[in-house]
């Protein structure tokens, strides 16, 4: 049985049409035959509100100093968990293969932090911030995602929670079955 919180997440998703069946391909490259798309919700105050409350409750017994997520999603996600928390709220991006704070953004060593992003599918984003913010010897406390794709597989070593976990399934280009089936192909 799913629980309140999931049931609610996938209510708030379907209701700002942001969860779509088709032929897709992931940013990672992966096709699947569902695909969330996060920004339908994000532009969607309200319901972001709930999610990212979802995210700062689960999150409050951890005692986060920071919250810190991955450009694009992440930045949204990131600033109202922040903001939910009464914690700053900043965001890492790409450079030369990684993620790395920019903008003057900085972790004092020792600072627990939060990571957060918006859809979770590979982990490669949430694995690169929490990389980053231990370059600077910051002390990642958890993991949260609005939406986890990987069918809660996912481990980051760390407390993880997701609003809503889907078991989605996704393919490499030459394994697709959908691409077999001549089915178009929409690039996200």
């Amino acid at each position: 049985m799913a629980s309140v919180h999931a049931q609610e997440a996938k209510r708030l998703l379907r209701g700002a049409g942001a969860i779509l069946d088709g032929h897709f391909q992931l940013a990672s490259g992966r096709h699947s035959s569902a695909y969330v798309e996060k920004f339908r919700l994000l532009e969607q105050p309200v319901q972001t509100d709930v999610l990212c409350r979802m995210i700062a409750e689960w999150a409050e017994p951890l005692a986060p100093q920071l919250v810190a997520g991955p450009t694009t999603g992440g930045i949204i996600i990131s600033y109202e968990v922040a903001r939910l928390l009464g914690v700053r709220g900043i965001f890492a991006e790409s450079a030369n293969g990684r993620r790395v704070f920019e903008r003057g953004f900085t972790i004092a060593p020792g600072e627990r932090v939060l990571v957060v992003d918006d859809v979770l599918t590979t982990g490669g984003s949430v694995r690169d911030v929490v990389d980053a913010v231990r370059a600077t010897c910051g002390e990642v406390v958890g993991v949260a995602v609005l939406i986890d794709r990987t069918g809660a597989t996912a481990d980051f070593g760390v407390p993880f929670f997701a609003c809503l976990t889907l078991d989605i399934e996704s393919y490499e280009p030459a394994q697709c079955p959908l691409c077999a089936e001549g089915v178009p192909l929409t690039i996200t």
